[in-house]
């Protein structure tokens, strides 16, 4: 059995407008010591699928209304609140997106990261204290020891992220949820902080989920990746395969939305155009039909399986009817992206640059990427 196994998913909102299908019927598994990417815009689902999993939702207007999630063997579904709390923090921890919102700023760090440690290790207040200064240390904030009784405010952004993260670590769980813990940090902190994930990921054997609206922040990061849009995963694969043959209009997208770092002349950045979808009123067919330049009548009638790709790993699956092999799809099987969307840049290129502008935690894997994209 895997770490944690979702299946079938749906988390919904219930407003005075309507309700809003914000996950729809999400399933995945996460390994242990696995670092998994779950990508898409804003607005897709990423941060409610976390919360889900945390049972972290402000009833009763957002609830789960169908699935299952299993962690480590237990059904969080049916935990009770005693449960729950002797869960979250301790096997399983998240790192929230805007660390300033998430800390409280009444009390000090040293306090906030400690809490946990007496709470569900028992530490005496002395030695939680010692233990919250390694903790500091181990995410690099000088002078450990003289920060325990600083508030957030007198921290810098990527500092605050680092205590998050602290924080995070601090029982030693078995999962973290990573929730754009990038965002609104500079790219050379974004550098920083992606780092020491890598690093913790490897020297602890904690297993991440990291969600992310960038697919260049995962190619270094992840074995595998997970592509949501309108609430539903819409392509999954090994990141090395996602990355040398996409098979998604939408995830080709996001890869041609990534900036290069050396480029040629004055290329404008591509967009995805249209907007999202309303969660509370989907189109009919394939969710993200209205937006695709590729399109033909059968997306717009009926909406398409998540299955495998014909002729590819069994493991790389796409809600496309343009990949799929029945009748009326299978235009899009054996085009080339680069061709279709007239853009030149090869694929294992994009990983490449991606990857040493955020540096990761396996080298060899850019080096089978960039064999795999040359072959595309």
């Amino acid at each position: 059995m895997s770490l944690l196994e979702v299946h079938d998913l749906h988390t919904y909102f219930y407003t005075r407008e309507g309700v809003v299908r914000a996950v729809d019927g999400v399933t995945f598994h996460l390994e242990a010591g696995e670092t998994l990417g779950l990508v898409g815009e804003s607005g897709c689902g990423k941060s409610v699928t976390a919360l889900s999993l945390m049972r972290l939702l402000s009833p009763p207007a957002g609830r789960i209304v169908n699935g299952q999630i299993m962690f480590d063997g237990r059904d969080i579904l049916a935990a009770s609140p005693d449960e729950l709390r002797q869960i979250r923090g301790n096997t399983m921890a998240m790192v929230f997106q805007d660390p300033m919102t998430s800390l409280n700023p009444l009390l000090t760090v040293g306090r906030q990261v400690s809490e946990a440690l007496q709470l569900h290790l028992g530490l005496g207040r002395a030695d939680a204290r010692g233990r919250t200064t390694e903790l500091l240390r181990l995410v690099g904030i000088p002078a450990a020891h003289k920060r325990l009784g600083d508030y957030p405010h007198q921290f810098s952004g990527g500092m605050r992220q680092r205590v998050m993260i602290a924080m995070a670590m601090s029982c030693s769980p078995k999962l973290i949820l990573a929730d754009e813990i990038t965002t609104a940090l500079d790219v050379t902190i974004q550098a920083q902080i992606l780092d020491l994930v890598g690093s913790l990921a490897r020297n602890s054997g904690t297993a991440f989920l990291l969600i992310t609206h960038d697919l260049g922040i995962v190619a270094g990061m992840t074995q595998r990746v997970h592509v949501m849009y309108a609430g539903r995963i819409v392509e999954k694969a090994v990141t090395e395969e996602l990355f040398a043959r996409p098979k998604m209009p939408y995830t080709w997208g996001l890869l041609r939305s990534i900036p290069p770092l050396r480029p040629r002349g004055r290329p404008r950045l591509a967009q995805i155009e249209g907007r999202p979808p309303d969660l509370r009123s989907t189109p009919p067919g394939c969710r993200f039909q209205p937006r695709c330049q590729y399109r033909r009548k059968i997306c717009e009638e009926r909406e398409p399986e998540l299955i495998p790709v014909p002729g590819g790993r069994p493991d790389h699956e796409v809600r496309c009817w343009g990949t799929q092999d029945v009748p009326g799809g299978g235009w899009l099987i054996d085009v080339d992206w680069r061709v279709a969307t007239g853009h030149s840049r090869v694929l294992s290129q994009i990983r490449e640059e991606a990857a040493a502008a955020l540096p990761g935690p396996d080298t060899s894997a850019s080096h089978d990427a960039s064999k795999a994209g040359t072959s595309a």
